[in-house]
């Protein structure tokens, strides 16, 4: 098969797995699908580590001074969530078709840890987000897991281990040694993916950079520095901007209030909440859940969260 069959192939399969616009759940908790019969403009977006391999149509994500694309010629894999902007290329005759896998930590790391005991780590500065080509070797693997999933028996027996090998693709591809820095969480960066996972865990607690930059062991100027190094933010922007796609979820999916919404995620003022709300996303929190509600089917909750209720 070669690669223009590959991908034809590629496309018919996740046509039939995904046939509705929006996100479809799979039996494998890491791993779902979406369907985009539309384009969408430019959004703020904060992904969850993950992996995104598009088979059809294209995103391009800009974070800081760089694009990444992620089409069917390239995947996206993140390692830290970072907040950047996101906009999809999709019609109805050429819907964007596309896999979030969750990053497994349990499964990456013993994966990891093997990997350095046969191959010595090449030394590679850690980052938290890269596009990357799809090779050939990493196309077929991807077509297999596709074809396992049409098969409820075999999604739940053989896909597992091909989702294991798409990592190890990833963990061995061109920017794989930067991933694993990443990964790794050593140094400064694993520092600041701590922090960064802590604010993820207690967005909704009242939290301060005096206090973050202690638990990791770094002075307010250094972990300042190395924050914004990371995530190209200060940690106060980034923990508004994970409240901010929260709540926005929280409105979304278990539509809530704005008011009851902007409480829980941490804001003590709403008439804050609204300003900050309409500062990031352009539209007051009314308009913006009714723009999403129109735009796409609404996403069930995923096993990859990803803090955005649109794609």
């Amino acid at each position: 098969m070669d690669s223009t069959e590959r991908t034809d192939h590629m496309i018919a399969l996740m046509k039939r797995l995904a046939p509705d616009e929006g996100y479809t759940l799979t039996a494998l908790p890491d791993v779902r699908l979406l369907r985009s019969n539309r384009p969408l403009p430019s959004t703020p977006v904060l992904y969850e580590p993950g992996i995104v391999i598009v088979c059809q149509g294209r995103k391009r994500g800009y974070w800081a001074d760089q694009v990444y694309l992620y089409d069917a010629q390239h995947y996206l894999a993140v390692s830290v969530p970072v907040p950047f902007t996101m906009e999809t290329d999709a019609s109805v005759d050429q819907p964007l078709l596309a896999i979030y896998l969750t990053i497994d930590f349990t499964v990456l790391a013993k994966l990891t840890l093997e990997l350095d005991e046969l191959v010595q780590p090449i030394d590679a500065k850690p980052v938290g987000m890269v596009s990357t080509p799809i090779d050939e070797v990493l196309s077929q693997t991807v077509l297999r897991l596709l074809e396992a999933m049409s098969s409820p028996v075999e999604c739940r027996l053989l896909a597992p281990p091909i989702v294991r090998e798409i990592y190890y693709r990833v963990l061995t591809g061109e920017q794989g040694p930067s991933m694993r820095a990443a990964l790794a969480s050593r140094g400064p960066f694993g520092q600041i993916a701590k922090a960064v996972r802590r604010i993820h865990a207690h967005f909704g607690d009242r939290l301060s950079v005096e206090q973050l930059a202690a638990e990791v062991g770094m002075s307010v100027p250094t972990f300042h520095a190395h924050f914004r190094a990371v995530t190209h933010s200060s940690p106060m922007q980034y923990l508004k901007s994970v409240r901010l796609h929260q709540a926005r979820l929280l409105m979304l999916r278990h539509r809530q209030t704005a008011a009851a919404a902007c409480f829980e995620v941490g804001y003590e003022s709403p008439s804050q909440f609204s300003r900050e709300f309409k500062r990031l996303f352009g539209r007051s929190p009314g308009q913006e859940v009714a723009r999403l509600k129109a735009s796409f089917a609404m996403p069930r909750p995923p096993g990859e969260q990803v803090w955005v209720a649109s794609h």
